[in-house]
Formats: structure tokens, C-alpha cells, sequence
């Protein structure tokens, strides 16, 4: 993987994910230069007696309380020991990963008054594949998300666990000794600087983000090989319609649809109706929809990712300290639960189409439950309960913990964005709905087989294709969970992605989503 330069201004999503799966980084020279220039007006400030939120105060509501420039090391300290208090399992790797390098971008930014060395250990955790155990539950999204990242500044200073390239958890302090690295003495607003923000919500909300723009080709992917196995009517995606209703997800949707779908003998076929049911027909505005959403969500990450989130924000040029609210994370909150909610749809109109295909009242004549010898074979009976439960789950997930405020710091912080919960609902729904996409896979490609043989379209056959290398036609009852997993797999990995795009030209004129770039 290629080295990621950072400068605080020019990060991109793209960037975000290579780190998160082991990319190494490296700090601007430019940048560092910035974080010294707003540490040495920081220094001169805590020896001063005017009162600086964080720097010569207390924290919250304890900000009317002077601390004096002999204690200023102390109160960055206990500030990190007293908020070290997340709950729950772990965050996994990648995601720590990934909080930890917005983190250290904002940092360089130049604004946070910083010691440099804050900004180079944390470039080395990154480099050197230490992972600090960050518990995923306790912020509040307002303040930043100050319980979890305390867990990552415990390491810093020497407490706290840490973990090597994936091996357990050990003492902090034994694994920066093996690597050579000094545990550090805060002082200025250190302590206040690595906790105060967004990076949390924004690092599990990218990768979530990343996960559903992907999750949007596999829907579709799965849409064209259900309406096949369906004999599905095409003129529902005639150009001439959606034109009339120019959003752009629903244009790109039927475009894509119609160019995966090109040259199948499977397609007009029934002459007993003239109109598909809903979860075909309107797939384009549906899908569509969630691709309008997907990439309004996107705007708003890619913004975050090169801001300055922390508090208070000091300007070396002005010589000047400003406390403001950055740190908020509303923006984040209502458009994580925006995409939650677009994820969800996905898998809502891809569960219906599992079921049609399994339910013999619906399938136009394929047998029950897709399989021959029914009763002695459940077929896919049971897959389309699993997608049914997952479809469930979402629904309650989607409800936007964004609409929520619960005040603390005795009211001093009386509204909050509660982004965090957001962006962990978030990582659930696109995880749930992966699962739904992919039981839509198996049950398309099983519909096609037991079909009469016909030519596919220039684009399923590359899907059907894909589906058959990793799991083969159910002719006797087994195990489908494995089935299930292994396509789940298949669709994580991205491979199926660059397959498609790689082997189907005719998409590379389309105005997609950036998972299908190479290098991305």
C-alpha cells in the first residue's frame, strides 16, 4: 500500500479506508512546522494569568475555575485519566485506525496548539500497527468523542493497553518501550486536543460510507439478476421515463440496469403481463434514491475529513485563542442517520425480491423455495426468514439518534449530537444489509438454473458467473449459512467490484461511485 502524505487539509475518503487496512502515513513538513508555531503560542499562554479555556481553566463547567501555570501539566493528565471511562467491546482495528488518522490530520492542521510530539507517536501507532483498546461505547457527539479518544491518549502517556499487528492487549507502557518510544508529558492543551472532536463518529461514518457505496453496486447487481430470473419487462427502464423525473441516482440506476441487462434472452419473455411488480419496476427510483443519499453523505464526510474539530482553536498568526463549537458533531449525526436510513431501503426492496423468488405464488412458475423435490428439500425457504429478521433489525436501527439530547457538565453542554450512536447503528445496518444483498445473489443465480437455458445479459452472466465460482447450485438441502458467508465474503472484499468493472467495459463511461476506481 502506498504511503498516505498528510498535511491536514487534503485527506480523502479513499485515503481513510487504505489506512484503516494497514496504509502507512507521513507527516508534512510543512504541517509539523505549523503544529510548532501554534504549541509555542500556547506555552506562552499557559504562563500567563489570563484565563484560557483548557489551558489556564477547568474543563466543562469547571471552567470558571483558575488553575495556575505550575499545575497546567497536571490538569491535562487528570484529564485524560478522568475521562477514560468507554464501555462495551473494543473497536476493531481498522476502525481505530482509522479514528486515530483523522485525529492526527486535524492535529496538523495547525490549529490545536499541539506538542509535536502528540502528532509523530501517533503517526508511528499508525506506522507501527499499535492499536490501542478503544471501548465503543460513551460519547455523547458533543465535546468530541471524548470518553472513547481518551483511550487512545491513555497510550500515549503510558497507561492504557495496546495491541501489536493484531496480537492481544498488553501495558502500554511495555509496548512503546520494545519500540522505542517515550511515553509523553503532556502539557499546554494536549490532553484537551486529542480528545476534543469528531473522529470517532467521522471514522466509523467513512467506513460505513465506504461499505455502503459498494453496497449500492451490489444492490443493483443483485436487482439485474432478479429481474432476469423474473423474465422482467424492460421498457420500466427506458431511458425516455426517467428522463422526466431527472434525479440523478434514478438515471444512473436504470442506465446500469439496462447495460448489465443488454442482450438477455431471459428478458420480455412472459406474454401473461405487461407490468412487473413494484421491486422491479421502480427499482431504478428506489436504488436510485439511496445512490442521491449516498453521495449527499459523502459531501458532508469529505468536508469533515480536513476540519478542525477540536476546542479552543488558537491562531498563532493573531497570537489569538478562540473557544467556539466545532466539536459538534450535528452534521455528522443527522447525515449518518440520512444514509442509515438509505442503506436500510436497500436491503427493504432486495428482501421483497427474495421473497417473490422463493414464494410459489409469486415466482411466475419457478418451484417453491427454489429447489426440486420440495418437502424432503426446504430449498431456500429459510434464507429469506434470515433476510426477513435483518430487514427487521434495520428498521428499528433506523430510527435517527440524531432527534436525541440528553445535557451533561451540569448543563454546561446542554445539547448534544449523540453522532456516535449514529455512526454505530450505522456500521450495523450496512453490515445487515450485505448479508440481504448477498442471500439475493444465491437466490437469483438458483432461480436462473432452474430456468430453461438462455443467454444471460452482457453484465449478469459476469454475475452469475461470480456467484457460481463461490458457491454451486443446491440440488439437496446443506448447510446455506456457509453459503451466505462465503458471498458476504466475496462482496467485503471488493474483488467482485473490480471484476465487473474490469471486465465490462461498457460501464467505464458511468458516472459511479469512487469504490470501482482502481487504487481506491
Amino acid at each position: 500500500m502506498r504511503e498516505i502524505l498528510l498535511d491536514g487539509r487534503s485527506l480523502k475518503a479513499a485515503e481513510v479506508e487504505a489506512v484503516s487496512r494497514g496504509a502507512k502515513v507521513r507527516i508534512s513538513e510543512a504541517a509539523l512546522i505549523k503544529v510548532k508555531r501554534s504549541k509555542e503560542l500556547v506555552c506562552d499562554l499557559a504562563q500567563q494569568n489570563r484565563p484560557v479555556y483548557g489551558i489556564s481553566t477547568g474543563f466543562g463547567e469547571l471552567s470558571k475555575v483558575k488553575v495556575s501555570p505550575e499545575d497546567n501539566g497536571r490538569l491535562q493528565r487528570n484529564l485524560i485519566l478522568s475521562h477514560a471511562c468507554a464501555l462495551g467491546e473494543p473497536l476493531d482495528r481498522s476502525s481505530v485506525r482509522a479514528i486515530i488518522l483523522l485525529r492526527l490530520n486535524t492535529l496538523l492542521s495547525g490549529f490545536s496548539g499541539v506538542s509535536p510530539e502528540v502528532v509523530t507517536n501517533l503517526a508511528k501507532f499508525l506506522n507501527l500497527d499499535l492499536c490501542p483498546l478503544v471501548p465503543e461505547k460513551g460519547s455523547l457527539g458533543a465535546s468530541g468523542d471524548l470518553a472513547n479518544l481518551a483511550h487512545i491518549a491513555l497510550c500515549l502517556i503510558g497507561e492504557g493497553q495496546l495491541a501489536e499487528a493484531g496480537g492481544p492487549y498488553r501495558p502500554a507502557r511495555e509496548i512503546l518501550k520494545k519500540h522505542g518510544i517515550d511515553a509523553i508529558t503532556l502539557s499546554g492543551k494536549d490532553g484537551l486536543a486529542i480528545i476534543n472532536g469528531t473522529p470517532l463518529m467521522a471514522g466509523l461514518g467513512i467506513l460505513a460510507w465506504r461499505e455502503a457505496e459498494a453496497l449500492w453496486h451490489y444492490a443493483n447487481f443483485a436487482a439485474a439478476l432478479t429481474f432476469e430470473a423474473f423474465r422482467g419487462i424492460s421498457r420500466a427502464l427506458d431511458p425516455r421515463i426517467h428522463e422526466l423525473r431527472p434525479h440523478p441516482g434514478q438515471i444512473l440506476t436504470a442506465r446500469l440496469l439496462r447495460a448489465y441487462l443488454a442482450k438477455s434472452e431471459y428478458l420480455d419473455s412472459r406474454s401473461d403481463d405487461v407490468q412487473d411488480p413494484y421491486t422491479l419496476r421502480c427499482t431504478p427510483q428506489v436504488h436510485g434514491a439511496s445512490y442521491d443519499a449516498i453521495e449527499h453523505v459523502g459531501r458532508v464526510l469529505e468536508i469533515e475529513l480536513n476540519s478542525v474539530t477540536d476546542n479552543p482553536l488558537v491562531f498563532p498568526e493573531a497570537e489569538d485563542v478562540i473557544s467556539g463549537g466545532n466539536f459538534h458533531g450535528q452534521p455528522l449525526a443527522l447525515s449518518l442517520d440520512y444514509l442509515a436510513i438509505a442503506v436500510s431501503e436497500l436491503a427493504n426492496i432486495s428482501e421483497r425480491r427474495i421473497e417473490r423468488l422463493v414464494n410459489p405464488q409469486l415466482s411466475e412458475g419457478l418451484p417453491a423455495f427454489l429447489v426440486a423435490h420440495e418437502g424432503v428439500n426446504s430449498g431456500l425457504m429459510i434464507p429469506q426468514y434470515t433476510a426477513a429478521s435483518l430487514v427487521s433489525e434495520n428498521k428499528v436501527l433506523s430510527h435517527p439518534a440524531s432527534v436525541d439530547s440528553i445535557p451533561s457538565s451540569a448543563n454546561k453542554e446542554d445539547h448534544v449530537s449523540m453522532g456516535a450512536n449514529a455512526a454505530r447503528k450505522l456500521r450495523q445496518i450496512v453490515w445487515n444489509s450485505r448479508q440481504v444483498i448477498a442471500i439475493e445473489l444465491l437466490t437469483a443465480a438458483q432461480a436462473i438454473d432452474l430456468l430453461p437455458p438462455a443467454k444471460l445479459g452482457a453484465g449478469t452472466s459476469l454475475i452469475y458467473q461470480a456467484v457460481r465460482e463461490k458457491v454451486k447450485f443446491l440440488a439437496e438441502d446443506r448447510i446455506l449459512n456457509e453459503d451466505i458467508k462465503a458471498l458476504s465474503e466475496m462482496l467485503a472484499e471488493r474483488n467482485f467490484l473490480e471484476q465487473i468493472a474490469a471486465d465490462f467495459p461498457e460501464l467505464e463511461d458511468l458516472n459511479r461511485p469512487s469504490t470501482l476506481e482502481k487504487g481506491s
